[in-house]
This record gives structure tokens, sequence and C-alpha cells, in this order.
């Protein structure tokens, strides 16, 4: 089988099943696993998937910037929005990390009972100028444009200082074995920050998100409370989230 077959089996079998693992392929291609590693290799090299242990996996997709983002899978993100406000609680510190969906969470928040809201994104922020009841911590940092937040030394140094009762967390993939995922070094460390100085982290993820993986590696899938999910989801799907022991709410 020539080289450019063999990438493009692999490329199907990736779409196909999610997942390459280099030793089952090898044998039954009958071909060395150092053939089939070289060639995960080379297409790891050429942005085709991202290499990890023993394998490869898709990867996640690239991210517009923040504002086209906005116009993305708006009914789902609304859907984890609003089961995700529900959990709030009065008198809670909530931790809103960045991005559209906790964006469309911001602007479902309960508007009845006071809370207290802390976000590094001042986006997040400006969704809740005119809210009645939220007080509204905002944390400052160097600016990552990309997904409208704050990092860096001082975020870090604010960060520690507080202990959330919520945090739901963005990420840009999900996958049970490499776990909680994005695609800035920075941001990975400054979402690792939050979770360890919040009591509870929930992770609301459309379904584009699951099964993949960015380079940057937050936390393991295991160390998040619980998943918030679109419905309607495969069982198969969700099987090894299950097995991880992860809540999950769908809806």
């Amino acid at each position: 089988m020539l080289t450019s077959q063999r990438k493009a089996l692999i490329a199907r079998r990736l779409g196909r099943d999610g997942e390459i693992v280099a030793k089952a392929l090898a044998a039954e291609l009958d071909l060395s696993e150092d053939t089939i590693r070289r060639d995960l290799r080379e297409m790891a090299a050429d942005g085709l998937l991202k290499r990890v242990h023993g394998g490869a996996l898709p990867l996640s997709p690239p991210l517009p910037d923040f504002s086209a983002r906005q116009a993305v899978a708006t009914d789902e993100k609304t859907a984890l929005g609003a089961r995700a406000a529900a959990m709030v609680e009065p008198g809670q510190v909530v931790f809103l990390d960045g991005g559209t969906t906790t964006a469309a969470l911001a602007r479902l928040l309960p508007r009845t009972f006071a809370f207290t809201v802390v976000t590094h994104s001042p986006t997040i922020a400006c969704e809740l100028e005119r809210h009645p009841t939220a007080e509204v911590v905002l944390v400052g940092g160097r600016l990552y444009k990309h997904s409208m937040v704050s990092t860096g030394a001082l975020a870090l140094e604010t960060i520690r200082g507080l202990k959330a009762d919520l945090y739901f967390m963005g990420v840009t993939a999900a996958h049970p074995t490499h776990g909680l995922t994005t695609g800035d070094m920075e941001e990975a460390a400054t979402k690792r920050t939050i979770a360890e100085n919040a009591a509870a982290t929930w992770v609301p993820l459309t379904r584009e998100k699951l099964g993949r993986a960015s380079p940057w590696k937050i936390l393991p899938l295991a160390a998040a409370t619980g998943l918030l999910l679109p419905p309607g989801l495969p069982p198969d799907t969700l099987a090894p989230y299950r097995e991880l022991g992860v809540e999950i709410i769908e809806g």
C-alpha cells in the first residue's frame, strides 16, 4: 500500500471511529507499527490530526474569532446556558469563563435573588451590565483577544485569592482519555487555576466538542464535577464519559 493510500485510509478511519490506535491498525494492514507511527507524525505535522500516546485523535476544528462564534449553534448554547443558570442559588459566588456558551448563560442568570459573578472576560461582564441582582467582579490581566479573557500572572494571582461555589468552564474539546483541552497554553493554566479554587466545576459542551482534542490540556475529564450536554446524544457516544463517573446532565 502506498503512503498516500495509507494516509487516506487513516483519514477515513479517523472520521468514522474518532481515533486511530497505531498497533491495531498496523496489525490489520500487516505493516510495522513504526510505519503507521511515521504516517501519523507526518499527518500531524500537516495539521491533519493530533498525535497522542499510542495513536491519533481528530483535531478540534480551528475556532473562528469570538464575534463569528456567537452565530454558531445558538439554540444549543441557549439550552445549555438555561440549564446551567438554573443551578445557581441565592448568595453563591459563580465564576463564569469566557466564551459564547457562557455568554448565553450570563443572559439567562436568575433575576429574582442576589449572587456574585466573578469573570475574567470583559464580554461576560458587559452581558451583566443591566442585571438587577448580580454583583460583578472582573478579573484583570493580559487580554487573550481570541477568547476575550484575561490571562497571565495578574489574573492568576487574583483567581488564587477567591473561592467560587460554581465554575462554568469553557473548553474547545473533551475526550474521555485525553481530558478537557483548549487551544492556548496560558488560557489552559488559567482555567486549571479557576477549577482548583472552585467547589464545583461544570463544563457545558456543544456536541461538536466531544471526542476531540486541542493542544493544551486543562484537566482530566474526571476532575470536573460534571458535564452539561445537549439532549439526544447516542448512548455509545456517552458511554465512555459515564464510565469515568462524571455526572452528566442532558437538556
